[in-house]
């Protein structure tokens, strides 16, 4: 069946001398793997810029409910996050947030809020020039609501705490021993209310920024098991270090 879609690139793969394998989040069918033939073939008219991590891809595809692997018919570059590519800050977060996405989002069926919600999150921080240190933090703290497991608010001054089991804000540690420490907690609690200009205005240290980072991946980690170690955070770390 040959449908038109809109698409994330989330990653590639070597997959033969000449072609590979982009995992894509699609519009119209979530979390899909592409098999793009010849891409070193001048001649193929295919181009690697186009599978680029975060660029957003206008697709004709062939799919197949049945198949793990789908085939591609025509790609069209939608939108390139060019500054992102060429700012080594943001090609740094670039590279942890697909390798992140690549992760999480395992759904093969249709979300076109999930997808609306990167590809605008893709474009602000593509097209903000400054104050955007803390978009990676942002950006995890919005997804994990469209995941499943969106975080409560501190809306009492007495809960200070934040439990990552359950996901609220609580005045007393929790017996379960999962929780963040008072200071980050509300950090945390205030990237989880925050708008994308809001979240520019949270002043973090650089070590400070590490270790609220950390602390959402253990939040993730706590509700997603199968999350896999995120190997590009050691890179950003020492960029924001």
């Amino acid at each position: 069946m040959l449908e038109k879609t809109s698409g994330i690139v989330l990653n590639q793969i070597k997959h033969t001398d000449s072609g590979i394998v982009v995992q894509v989040f699609t519009q119209k069918y979530g979390r899909q793997s592409y098999i793009i033939k010849g891409i070193r073939n001048k001649k193929s008219g295919k181009h690697a810029s186009f599978f680029r991590p975060l660029t957003i891809l206008d697709m004709v595809v062939y799919y197949r409910e049945s198949r793990s692997m789908q085939s591609v018919k025509e790609i069209a570059v939608e939108y390139a996050p060019a500054d992102i590519y060429t700012n080594v800050l943001k090609s740094s977060i670039a590279m942890f947030i697909s390798e992140v996405m690549t992760s999480v989002l395992r759904e093969e069926s249709q979300h076109e809020e999930l997808f609306d919600f990167i590809k605008e999150a893709i474009i602000y921080f593509d097209e903000r020039k400054e104050s955007f240190s803390n978009f990676h933090i942002a950006f995890l703290a919005a997804l994990c609501s469209f995941l499943g497991f969106e975080p409560g608010r501190m809306t009492d001054s007495e809960n200070r705490t934040f439990d990552m089991v359950n996901g609220t804000f609580v005045s007393i540690p929790p017996s379960h021993g999962v929780y963040s420490d008072i200071g980050t907690s509300g950090i945390l609690a205030k990237f989880f209310s925050s708008s994308w200009d809001e979240m520019n205005q949270i002043s973090l240290s650089g070590q400070l920024r590490n270790d609220v980072l950390s602390e959402l991946l253990r939040y993730y980690s706590v509700h997603m098991p199968s999350l896999k170690k995120i190997n590009s955070i050691t890179i950003l770390k020492e960029v924001f270090g």
